[in-house]
């Protein structure tokens, strides 16, 4: 269904799926779905790099191209993006797909990005379809024969049920993220799960409290915001700075928190379960609970990153965005 629905590709088509090969996503649209259509696919194993990314395009003339929207914002962030001739067909899927970030490549390409939705237990359930306007910000329709529909706000997929997003749905029946159903931050296309990123934090001697909650960011989409009670202990970016060390040590590499902020107590229901949504509002609105404004650390800003001094590089080394980004997308973008 998504190789002739999605993908669109035939015989004449070279398909590049730049997902890691240990991925479904990269199995499905890289190779089965090419080969299921007669098209060749390309693969490519190489650290993320976006001028080498475009430059490759060019010069294999890929015809259909799948990327996650993370590749396609960082790579019209950080290189000029220019006519592809030989391409027909973009597609993205692993994140939700914003329109500022489809409309950038189609004004270069004069090509339309395609959004689509699927799990690795499911494959692909959505698609804006082949040979259909894009509807900006979509992830399109479901695929024929897949019965979806939104029941309380949550997508159910006919015949077991399998609750993963909140949703809208339009008149035309096209579907819109607008986010999980449960507690999962999504960073670059990684799902990480908050439980795993609060017991590495809680190790430390400083954290009293903790809990890991998303917050926006302009080329991962979310990034981890660990939001600290550390009563004894300074508040600052030394403190944070700590902190990111021990977690990193702990913890898989695209895990670990990125901002921090420190605050006086975290809010919990009658029975002390922590309340993660309300931990969320209350610090995009700043309201209860919060310290003061300057006990918020940013460890991304700046672009650069302090490393720590036993972490067998060398103390003081200062790593550009970019590299620490790739490191975050090691296994995704290859």
């Amino acid at each position: 269904m998504q190789s002739e629905h999605w993908l669109g590709v035939d015989e004449r088509d070279l398909v590049w799926c730049a997902a890691s090969s240990g991925w479904s996503k990269s199995a499905r649209n890289g190779f089965v779905a090419a080969w299921l259509r007669g098209a060749c696919a390309l693969l490519h194993d190489a650290r993320f790099d976006a001028e080498q990314r475009l430059e490759l395009l060019t010069r294999e003339r890929v015809t259909a191209l799948c990327m996650s929207p993370t590749e396609y914002r960082m790579m019209a962030d950080r290189c000029r993006l220019k006519p592809l001739p030989a391409i027909v067909r973009m597609v993205a899927a692993g994140e939700a797909l914003d329109a500022e970030t489809g409309a950038l490549w189609r004004e270069a390409t004069g090509v339309e990005v395609r959004d689509g939705y699927g799990q690795t237990e499911a494959g692909q359930l959505t698609a804006s379809p082949s040979g259909r306007p894009v509807r900006p910000g979509s992830m399109g329709l479901p695929l024929p024969g897949v019965r979806l529909w939104v029941e309380d706000g949550e997508l159910v997929l006919d015949p077991a049920s399998d609750p993963t997003f909140f949703l809208g749905l339009d008149d035309d029946g096209w579907l819109w993220f607008r986010s999980r159903a449960d507690d999962v931050i999504v960073s670059a296309a990684y799902r990480i799960g908050p439980a795993e990123v609060e017991s590495a934090l809680r190790g430390h001697p400083a954290v009293a409290d903790v809990a890991a909650v998303p917050a926006p960011d302009h080329e991962r989409g979310q990034v981890v915001r660990a939001v600290v009670v550390a009563p004894g202990f300074e508040p600052g970016p030394a403190l944070a700075a700590e902190l990111q060390r021990h977690a990193r040590a702990d913890t898989a590499p695209y895990k670990y928190h990125r901002v921090v902020d420190f605050v006086a107590e975290l809010p919990r229901t009658a029975s002390g379960k922590l309340r993660p949504g309300a931990a969320a509002r209350r610090l995009r609105s700043g309201r209860a609970g919060l310290a003061e404004a300057g006990d918020r650390v940013d460890l991304d800003q700046h672009s650069v990153e302090q490393e720590s001094a036993g972490d067998g590089r060398g103390a003081g080394r200062v790593r550009r965005r970019e590299d620490v980004v790739a490191d975050a997308l090691e296994g995704v973008i290859v």
